[in-house]
């Protein structure tokens, strides 16, 4: 052979290694398209019939030994020295035993179909990752197959056909086309036994794996057989001097000593100078090719006994035959052979051809197996319909169910591959690609471990997330040490199909292990969020908003949407009903629609229903129930109840989305059905529009009212909606015309108690919280170009600049920026009446103190009038103070009333009653 076929064999190793998985991984399943019952009953007939040795010892030894245990095992020692060769191997393959323990665990958890490491990671981090790990993994496996026919067209012009050799045994021509030409023979050959089936390769794994171990066994006796001699060296490059005979001494403790310590020099195949990392990189290819026995699952007699113990015994074994081999090649052969003769293990065989023959075949069985393998890679990931159509050609399959389309593919880019020729740089992108592999089943392991899911609970129980995370690390430095740029490029490739596959592909059905991540990271999160330690800096309102009907509740549901301030927002609802006599719970049916809602409005909410037999008792429920530990609501929304028709938003498309400002025809929302499963407006008559009825409803004001008296006394700050049935959040934020230099969006705020006209403080706790809601709207976004207008009643004859003044102050400590309007405040049209002093203090539970006085409605349409006055431009919305409801229940209808004459005409509005400290002045 010349000086470049032992390098350019190393490199293609690692390709061996995983295509002989893949290969395997094609014969278990090509059961993937559906086909008659006899076929079925065929195949069955066929799985499960290999032994632990049989199905995975033989193909993990061919994937790891490969062509490096006769052309690299030198090296090694040659560069490193013994010590340092036996510390490289012990690294490297304590790298590769993490990464069996996660195959091994991942194997064990359930069957595996055709795909082998693809299927495993699919399934485990969910089509992104596999999807991107499977192009990957199928294109190295193409690049593995070109890069072993070019390997072995190298290793037999470099015995038959080498143009300055002298030999007698040049028979072959040789010059680029010529390899072309026995390289694309040599694929045909490939071909054609992938062609007629996985099985044929299988068949033939035997008796390749009694030949390497005959040569293997052939190459120790020789170390003891062969006597002292001299061994020519290759040539070396064209103008190079140096010796041209190494020897090969036997056993002697003078060549042992000198080959102890590390001697780093040019590398004679490349030019190169040596080093630990470029040795190691080397080296690490044999150690691969660990997953060709999980992937022969769907053949094997007990796949939770033989592949952990099978890939296991395999490691072992050629871990001691490699030890073995380092020190007997240091025992018996100079440095200088070892330094410039890679394939020196001919020379001092008892046979020569021995070596050549094991090189061969191994090299044969491994561009087979990579071609089977990227047959079966591809077949999967078409199956699993993550690239559309791009792939349906690919899920065809013979009447005997191999993938035949898939391997005329593979076959095809290996061809075009091969047109590459020499293919170096190829490899140790190859050899990166097969590290990613093993870095994602290691990822894959660690998720379903970290995840704590009931259903991960292999038989194979000997590893933990410390050995995954080791493994990730492991791969990872390896990756970077081959080759630095071609590990970032490759990470960056790997990201980039992983967020082509998430935008392109259909939801998946397998499961997504982020879901159990995310439940375990938050339950713990959850538990370490303690509401003893709640502390009025950070505090921010969390809202349950009651939701009848969601066709006419758009405008309010992504309005609220604004002022949640990155706390948690609830949808709730309330069905009528009594579980007795209903023979299932009719909330199931419900879920999805209000799901994907939320998905259509895009709105950052959760869903709460229940089953009730009156709302009260339903609100009730939600507000005792709803959240999770220090996630609960501390606010309460509701609709008005007024005689407002309801109208459908869902059907109106300029309402559809909060982001929507583009209109499109109503057919194209009725193609979307999912939203559309409510009934219909007042079509039902245990539905409620919680605030906002027309003719039909059931809720009257008495029930009304108490719902807001209970959420008062459960300490929940309560918000009224009122007009916000026709609120379009994009109109309002892109008004048609604006006029030149002012802002055209505004907010008024009125945090004054206007059914109470001797209370003129801005102080109290519900004015203050008032003023938090406006300014949280005023930071959202879209919302920050709205002007806060906050008006300041100031009683006639007055002087209005203490109390703006003061006022400003307040504004300033609370750092809300808003303009103060003094408003003018007549009290010769108030009438007031018997005021309420009906208070019990000492029976806080049963009754509130009141803050509303008996007014007359003469006084309550002139508030409105003032409010409507004022309101110059007209505001997008309005705040207003929200009095307690009176203790004396029968004064309920009475209350509503006095709200329903304050708020007439005013657009959308809200009436809002803050019962707990929400803002503070301190750092």
């Amino acid at each position: 052979m010349t000086e470049r076929t032992p390098l350019l064999h190393y490199r293609l190793s690692t390709s061996v290694n995983e295509s002989e998985l893949r290969s395997q991984a094609g014969q278990q399943a090509p059961v993937h398209k559906p086909g008659s019952q006899g076929r079925r009953a065929a195949q069955q007939k066929q799985q499960k019939k290999l032994s632990t040795f049989f199905g995975v010892v033989i193909p993990t030894l061919l994937s790891m030994f490969s062509v490096v245990v006769f052309l690299r095992i030198g090296l090694a020692v040659g560069q490193a020295g013994l010590y340092q060769a036996i510390a490289m191997y012990v690294v490297a393959y304590i790298i590769i035993c993490m990464t069996v323990l996660s195959v091994c665990a991942i194997s064990t958890n359930g069957a595996l179909d055709a795909g082998g490491a693809y299927y495993m990671i699919s399934r485990a981090l969910g089509p992104e990752f596999g999807g991107s790990i499977g192009i990957m993994f199928f294109l190295a496996n193409v690049c593995g197959s070109a890069l072993m026919v070019l390997g072995l067209v190298e290793a037999i012009l470099s015995t038959f056909g080498v143009p300055e050799a002298t030999s007698h045994y040049q028979v072959l021509p040789s010059g680029y086309w010529w390899s072309l030409l026995y390289g694309t023979g040599i694929a045909l050959l490939c071909l054609l036994v992938c062609l007629v089936g996985a099985h044929i390769y299988a068949k033939t794994t035997f008796l390749i794996f009694v030949i390497v171990i005959v040569v293997l066994i052939t190459v120790f006796i020789s170390f003891f057989a062969v006597h002292p001699q001299s061994i020519t060296l290759p040539d070396l490059k064209p103008n190079a001097t140096g010796p041209t005979t190494a020897n090969f001494t036997g056993f002697k403790l003078d060549t042992l000593l000198g080959n102890i310590w590390a001697d780093y020099t040019v590398d004679y195949t490349t030019q190169t100078t040596m080093t630990f990392a470029t040795v190691f990189a080397v080296m690490f290819n044999g150690c691969t090719g660990i997953m060709a026995g999980s992937n022969m699952s769907g053949d094997l007699k007990n796949p939770s006994y033989s592949i952990p113990r099978g890939t296991i015994t395999a490691v072992i074994f050629t871990f001691i035959v490699y030890i073995m081999l380092s020190v007997l090649v240091a025992c018996t052969c100079d440095r200088l052979l070892l330094q410039r003769d890679y394939s020196f293990l001919r020379d001092i065989n008892v046979w020569h051809p021995f070596v050549i023959i094991g090189v061969y075949s191994s090299t044969l069985s491994a561009a087979m197996s990579n071609l089977i393998g990227a047959s079966r890679v591809l077949y999967a990931m078409a199956k699993d319909d993550l690239f559309g159509k791009a792939l349906w050609l690919a899920k065809k399959t013979s009447h005997s169910g191999n993938p035949w389309v898939s391997v005329l593919i593979s076959w095809f880019l290996v061809q075009l591959v091969l047109f590459s020729g020499k293919l170096n740089t190829i490899a140790s992108i190859v050899t990166i690609f097969f590290l990613l592999v093993y870095a994602a089943v290691d990822l894959a392991c660690l998720a379903l471990e970290w995840a704590s899911a009931p259903n991960f609970r292999p038989t194979f129980r000997y590893f933990t997330w410390h050995t995954c995370i080791l493994g990730i690390i492991g791969c990872a430095i390896m990756m970077f040490l081959i080759n630095a740029i071609y590990a970032s490029a490759s990470i960056a490739f790997m990201l980039l199909l992983l967020l082509l596959i998430h935008y392109l592909s259909p939801t998946s059905s397998w499961g997504y292990i982020s879901q159990a991540l995310i439940f375990h990271q938050v339950r713990k999160y959850l538990l370490m969020l303690d509401v003893r330690k709640d502390h009025v800096k950070f505090w921010r309102p969390q809202i349950l908003l009651m939701v009848s009907n969601p066709r006419s509740s758009v405008g309010l549901i992504t309005f609220i949407n604004d002022i949640k301030k990155s706390g948690l927002y609830v949808l709730g609802h309330v069905q009528l009903g009594d579980l007795n006599t209903l023979p299932s719970d009719p909330l199931q049916a419900q879920y999805e629609s209000w799901l994907s809602l939320v998905d259509h409005l895009n709105i950052k909410a959760f869903v709460n229903l229940t089953l009730a037999d009156s709302v009260r008792h339903g609100v009730q429920h939600l507000l005792f129930i709803s959240g999770l530990g220090g996630m609960r609501p501390n606010t309460l929304v509701l609709g008005f109840y007024d005689d407002c028709l309801p109208k459908d938003k869902l059907i109106d498309p300029s309402m559809s989305s909060p982001q929507s400002t583009d209109p499109s025809a109503p057919s194209q929302e009725l193609e979307q059905p999912p939203l559309f499963h409510f009934a219909s407006l007042r079509g039902s008559s245990n539905r409620l529009d919680y605030g906002e009825f027309g003719d039909g409803k059931v809720l009257g004001p008495q029930e009304y009212v108490a719902i807001i008296a209970d959420a008062m006394k459960m300490l929940k700050n309560v918000v009224l909606a009122r007009y916000f049935n026709n609120f379009d959040r994009a109109q309002v934020l892109s008004p048609p015309s604006c006029t030149p230099g002012k802002r055209a969006v505004y907010v008024d705020v009125w945090p004054v108690n206007l059914l109470r006209p001797d209370s003129c403080s801005y102080v109290d706790t519900c004015s203050l919280f008032l003023l938090q809601l406006a300014c949280i709207l005023n930071m959202v976004r879209d919302w920050r170009k709205a002007t806060l207008r906050l008006f300041l009643c100031v009683e006639e004859g007055r002087s209005v600049r203490g109390p703006e003044e003061k006022l400003g102050q307040l504004l300033k400590d609370l750092r809300i920026k808003a303009q103060i309007h003094p408003v003018p405040w007549d009290q010769q049209n108030l009438q007031p009446e018997e005021e309420e002093d009906e208070e019990n203090e000492e029976d806080y539970v049963n009754s509130f103190p009141s803050n509303a006085t008996r007014v007359s409605d003469d006084y309550l349409s002139a508030v409105n009038k003032l409010i409507l006055d004022q309101a110059r431009p007209q505001p997008a919305v309005r705040f207003l103070y929200l009095p307690r409801p009176p203790a004396d229940t029968r004064r309920y209808t009475a209350y509503l009333r006095q709200l329903e004459l304050l708020t007439q005409d005013l657009g959308p509005t809200l009436l809002i009653h803050g019962v707990t400290p929400v803002i503070t002045t301190d750092l």
